[in-house]
């Protein structure tokens, strides 16, 4: 297996996959040989097969992980085995789409006003304001925050692709009294030891804040970003500079927000509402 792990680690690096989903692969691969005590060469169709059905049944596993690990098996079999006919007949499962949840703008104002800790405020701020993922908004530099042209740089967001969004002026000003007080090095956002936040510690700041501001809606540190596109929609910007801005490769993902935002039924009456107005 040692010999094959290598030679799909290469191949992955060579596809350009970012470490993570390199880790993640290999790990999968790693459990599939367990899963029979045999190398991934000695396995055919009917092996693969059943090893997936292990993880919907027996792990339970969610649609989504289920897909990754699938992702993860394919490349495998058809980049680095050459056997392509072993998980020509695996198909991915259909996605269940789901909305998401949206905070409206005074609640996350309401956010903002419950935090006194700077460093906390900062951190929620920015990622709102910005549409950052949390793992963005953990690895932000100092040298990412762009005065002079408003902008913030993402380096290396999801699928190891930089971009740029807008720089808030209200998250400046609190960027700049952060960084006097606290004067980071390296990391906009320092941890204990010096080196970056921890993206755990980011989603309990968060947590604590929803729950001074008295927010019940199952919401967690991405719902910042969901919300930062939806209230862009909102106020008029075009679909697809909230895709770039969001760093989505395609439009077909931007498009849900327009599900969730208020832009397209504002004008719209309730037929009960209407009959009030007639009788």
């Amino acid at each position: 297996m040692g010999t094959l792990r290598d030679q799909m680690q290469t191949d992955l690096q060579l596809k350009g996959i970012t470490p993570r989903t390199q880790k993640d692969y290999l790990r999968e691969v790693s459990n599939l040989a367990k899963y029979f005590n045999k190398s991934p060469e000695e396995l055919g169709e009917k092996e693969v097969k059943e090893y997936l059905v292990h993880l919907l049944k027996d792990r339970k596993i969610s649609g989504g992980t289920y897909k990754y690990y699938v992702s993860g098996i394919k490349f495998l079999y058809r980049t680095t085995l050459k056997r392509q006919e072993v998980v020509d007949t695996i198909r991915y499962p259909k996605s269940k789409r789901k909305l998401p949840v949206i905070l409206s703008l005074s609640e996350v104002e309401s956010l903002f006003s419950v935090t006194e800790n700077l460093k906390h405020k900062a951190i929620l701020m920015i990622t709102y304001s910005s549409g950052l993922r949390i793992s963005e908004a953990a690895r932000l530099k100092i040298t990412d925050i762009d005065s002079k042209r408003m902008m913030v740089r993402v380096q290396q967001g999801k699928g190891g692709k930089d971009r740029y969004s807008i720089l808030s002026q209200t998250a400046l000003e609190c960027l700049r009294q952060y960084w006097r007080k606290y004067r980071p090095k390296e990391w906009l956002f320092e941890g204990n030891k010096g080196t970056l936040i921890s993206i755990s510690s980011i989603r309990q700041i968060f947590l604590d804040a929803k729950k001074r501001a008295g927010i019940t809606k199952p919401a967690s540190v991405h719902t910042l970003r969901h919300s930062f596109a939806t209230h862009l929609i909102e106020a008029g910007t075009s679909l697809h500079h909230v895709q770039l801005l969001l760093g989505h490769r395609s439009p077909n993902t931007t498009t849900v927000y327009l599900h969730v935002s208020r832009l397209n039924l504002a004008q719209v009456t309730s037929p009960l509402d209407r009959a009030k107005q007639t009788s």
